[in-house]
């Protein structure tokens, strides 16, 4: 069946055009003529949204988010309830239900509203995941060519060798220039991003135009398929080292999962969202989607000299003042300007990367790491984790925030993310948990929890733990060299530490004895263990199967 006629009979679009699988360069002069948007809160729907810096189509392209999604609308991401599967996918507040017959509602009249029109839509055809053995085809439809290019900087393409590719199509249907109606079309605001397991189709209507819609939605939907094929989908980074030693690190923001997975010394697999399957570990993107925020450019020099590449895409980033972005050449900007967004974003291939495997995959991994940062100053550098730990620990994906400038707020936050990405989970943690042991159980798998945040006391009192030593923890745990070292157990956390390490000072392995107040470190540790299972208690873990350890 031809794409128009796959369309017509998916959608009923029956009176629009379309630009197919256009060049990046092709997709670059589009986006500057025809997207059009809001950029400003109170400015006009029909604003420019994408620009060329001064090195033009040599450079890169920078884009303007709505000012109301500079980051993923969470509250407004929804999966169709089914009959089918309300019962199998994880509902919650960042993956919520929405009724079939409002759905049906909703998209009947996106695709009136684009045939009205007679809208020019893009078309980008792509792959989640480079093994053809079960890489999903995606192909991505929209309104605007900055998100078909963004899709083809993150995702395989041309991947040869895989089955069924009609019959197991995803399709996404973008469309910015819609604007939902919460009493007739039942969403929560003007806009929504719906999954729709029957159909295999990923709505996006209104303004949620912020590019890592795009991948966000595509990987929760192989969060929901893969699990089903008994493949593990991570929120992870993974890297190989010179004895083909592979390593995946879980971690939510700032806990050093980027930073610690590109090591000279190994191989980049891929720093966001990865599968272990039977044939190893596989990349399920072909691209990076990197915080620009506050960029160090010595401390991360592959994604500063991308900056100024052809065919990457920077995401809410100023002008300099008094200058036109055309004016201004991309080594220049200031990365630390939030006048737009604090969630400034650059998008560029994989390949920018100058030590990466090839097509994104690895042999099965012999170290999984946990990363935290924990600012309270309790958990250890490091602990040994057995099965049953990583199951809890990893359903709890704890890490913990600073104190910011909020009133009143003068400690640490716990934060807790399931399966470390809680809200890209389709199947509800258990699922995750348990392929996660079962895998390290076969391939004879370590399992380390890393904390990179503070020792000899909380944010405020003590200090972080340096890069050097968390660098010296992780590479004596993927090298093995803390399989035998003799332990002992945390007496409130029940977490078995190692006593010795190369490179570490012995004392700084137990965290009690960094702190000079041991009474405080005690109540510090009941307060954080408490935390932890007030978070097990209200996820309802235990229903799940999933032990209490701690």
């Amino acid at each position: 069946m031809s794409l128009v006629a796959d369309l017509n009979t998916l959608l009923g679009l029956d009176s629009v055009s379309y630009k197919v699988d256009l060049s990046k360069e092709e997709l670059f002069h589009e986006a500057i003529a025809n997207d059009r948007g809001r950029v400003t809160h109170g400015g006009p729907s029909d604003a420019q949204k994408a620009f060329p810096t001064s090195l033009g189509v040599n450079g890169p392209l920078v884009y303007y988010t709505d000012p109301d999604c500079t980051g993923r609308r969470t509250k407004d991401t929804f999966a169709v309830q089914w009959p089918e599967v309300e019962d199998e996918i994880w509902f919650k507040a960042d993956l919520s239900p929405y009724k079939p017959d409002d759905y049906a509602g909703l998209l009947k009249r996106v695709v009136a509203h684009l045939n009205d029109k007679k809208a020019e839509l893009y078309v980008k055809n792509v792959y989640m995941g480079s093994d053809p053995d079960f890489a999903v085809p995606y192909r991505f439809v929209g309104e605007y060519a900055t998100h078909a290019m963004f899709v083809h900087n993150m995702f395989p393409k041309d991947l040869q060798g895989v089955s069924d590719v009609d019959a197991r199509r995803w399709t996404m249907l973008n469309v910015p220039s819609f604007e939902c109606v919460p009493e007739r079309d039942g969403s929560r605001s003007e806009a929504a991003v719906i999954i729709d397991t029957r159909n295999r189709i990923c709505l996006v209507a209104g303004r949620a135009d912020y590019c890592g819609v795009n991948k966000k939605t595509i990987f929760t939907v192989g969060n929901y398929l893969l699990p089903k094929e008994g493949r593990l989908s991570m929120h992870c980074s993974a890297n190989v080292g010179p004895k083909d030693d592979a390593a995946i690190l879980f971690g939510l923001s700032g806990t050093g999962k980027t930073t610690l997975s590109a090591d000279p010394n190994r191989r980049l697999i891929g720093d966001d969202e990865t599968i272990w399957s039977g044939n190893g570990l596989c990349n399920l993107e072909d691209g990076c989607y990197a915080k620009l925020i506050d960029l160090d450019k010595q401390a991360e020099p592959v994604i500063a000299g991308a900056l100024s590449k052809p065919g990457t895409i920077i995401e809410n980033v100023p002008p300099l003042p008094g200058k036109t972005m055309a004016e201004c050449h991309p080594d220049e900007l200031d990365l630390s300007d939030r006048s737009i967004a604090e969630n400034t974003r650059f998008s560029y291939p994989l390949a920018a990367n100058p030590n990466v495997m090839p097509n994104g995959q690895g042999p099965h991994p012999q170290t999984i790491v946990l990363l935290t940062a924990d600012a309270f100053g309790v958990l250890p550098p490091i602990s040994m984790l057995e099965p049953e730990d990583v199951m809890y620990h990893f359903v709890s994906g704890f890490t913990s925030r600073v104190a910011g400038t909020e009133v009143g707020v003068t400690e640490p936050q716990p934060t807790f993310s399931a399966c470390f990405g809680g809200p890209f989970m389709a199947q509800k943690p258990n699922v995750y948990a348990k392929l996660l042991a079962e895998k390290m159980q076969q391939n004879k798998a370590r399992c380390v929890l890393l904390n990179t945040g503070w020792t000899g006391g909380p944010y405020g009192v003590g200090k972080r733990i340096s890069i050097k030593l968390t660098r010296a923890l992780l590479n004596a745990a993927l090298e093995g060299k803390l399989d035998d070292v003799p332990t002992e157990t945390h007496d409130v956390l029940k977490l078995r530490m190692p006593t010795e390490c190369p490179g570490v000072p012995s004392e700084m392995l137990n965290p009690r004895q960094t702190w000079d107040d041991k009474d405080a470190y005690d109540r510090a540790a009941i307060k954080l263990r408490d935390m932890f299972r007030q978070n097990f208690e209200s996820k309802g873990f235990a229903a799940f199967g999933i032990e209490a350890r701690i």
